[in-house]
């Protein structure tokens, strides 16, 4: 008996039975689906994430303070503000260095009329919109003029102006109140988009000079100015680990601090996008093995049905045997219907799994979305998995019923 003949006759025996057959590939079904479901929302996350810090650029490097030591513990050092005005100055001489944009960061109420909301307020100077690849929708970036003046002036991120103005546009020539002084919008960034903390839209940008003396404070270190965050542009990609030296050389020398004691802390966009990329990988492996224990239960739900069906059929099986079948024969029977109830379960659970993560998709989490990405891998990890499963619960049963013997099995009431 070749796999063709043994698929029909799997068919015609399923079919028999058709509720029973229905409800044993359920369990299949809702296995693969879950499992479909948690990997395509996983990877959309995923690349919505490192989509997100790509746009941003791949030949930044940012200086923090603090240090990271071994093991990626956090000495606290440096924490309550290393970072000067002076740091920043200094690091724009570096070879290979393109530009330098320090900033302060902090959150403000932000009002306009009867609209009101809790931002990110960050301050800037111009060099900020080159970094970060920013674009305008609508006005203009903050100039240098509006720096050094401590200009009252804002550019918005777009889901701030879609808050406060129902869009990017008319809101440039209007006031403002940010912790309820007016402060006039010159411009709004095209959209970004974003996830939670990663949302570069829900943001305001005012001048770095302005920010110290009136939103987040000034505070001295070494009789400079602190700041929170210097970034720094390198040249290419290719000369970012060669900048990352430079600057710690620089800093070590202007800080008087040594390998260990270091009160900053200097790393790459690609670093960033490497330790997520880790973390979304690991929780979506996670995810996907939590959905995977479903499909243990419908393999278990196919053993009972397959031995169910081998009780049932213990006569047909001694007829068989007695006009010439093997052994073989009745083993591969049995498989091929095995397998074929987890087959078919997994191809709808596969369309399933797929319509749970769109609708999954349509619903929006602290203002954004989240695109299910469902991959080539995922839809073979899952259809050779149910197949796995239906083929190892179908063993036992399949050789419950080679085993039988002929003449018993004929007596067999």
């Amino acid at each position: 008996m070749n796999i063709a003949q043994s698929f029909l006759e799997s068919l015609d025996s399923l079919s028999a039975n058709k509720l029973r057959s229905m409800l044993t590939v359920l369990g299949i079904v809702i296995g693969v689906a879950a499992v479909i479901a948690m990997l395509s929302i996983g990877q959309g996350a995923q690349h919505s994430i490192t989509s997100q810090i790509e746009s941003v650029g791949t030949n930044l490097v940012y200086v923090s303070p603090g240090a990271v030591h071994q093991g990626g513990v956090s000495s606290g050092a440096g924490s309550a503000g290393t970072l000067t005005m002076d740091d920043a100055n200094a690091l724009v001489n570096l070879p290979n260095v393109v530009a330098v944009a320090p900033e302060v960061d902090g959150r403000a109420q932000v009002t306009y009329l009867g609209q009101n909301l809790n931002t990110r307020v960050i301050g800037v100077t111009p060099d900020y919109q080159t970094l970060h690849n920013y674009t305008m929708a609508d006005g203009e970036f903050l100039s240098q003029s509006n720096l050094v003046t401590r200009s009252s002036v804002v550019v918005l991120g777009s889901a701030v102006a879609d808050q406060l103005f129902g869009g990017t546009a008319g809101a440039v020539g209007q006031n403002v109140r940010i912790r309820g002084q007016p402060y006039r919008v010159i411009g709004v960034l095209a959209s970004k988009g974003g996830t939670g903390f990663l949302n570069q839209d829900d943001q305001i940008l005012v001048p770095l000079t302005t920010a110290q003396t009136r939103l987040v404070g000034t505070s001295f270190f070494r009789g400079a100015n602190v700041i929170n965050t210097i970034t720094i542009e390198a040249d290419s990609p290719n000369t970012v680990q060669t900048v990352i030296s430079g600057i710690t050389d620089e800093m070590r020398i202007r800080h008087n601090t040594s390998p260990g004691t270091d009160d900053f802390t200097v790393f790459s966009q690609q670093d960033i996008l490497g330790a997520i990329t880790q973390v979304t990988s690991t929780l979506t492996i996670f995810l996907g093995g939590i959905a995977g224990i479903s499909l243990l239960v419908g393999g278990i739900g196919i053993m009972n049905i397959m031995l169910t069906s081998v009780t049932e059929r213990t006569r047909e099986i001694g007829l068989r045997k007695a006009v010439g079948a093997r052994r073989s024969d009745i083993l591969v029977q049995f498989l091929v219907e095995s397998m074929v109830l987890s087959l078919l379960g997994g191809i709808i659970g596969i369309a399933l799994g797929w319509g749970i993560g769109q609708i999954v998709g349509l619903v929006q989490m602290g203002g954004s979305t989240i695109t299910p990405l469902l991959t080539l891998s995922s839809i073979l990890l899952a259809t050779l998995f149910s197949m796995a499963v239906g083929l190892f619960f179908g063993i036992y049963p399949a050789s419950r019923a080679a085993r039988l013997q002929p003449v018993e099995a004929l007596r067999y009431e």
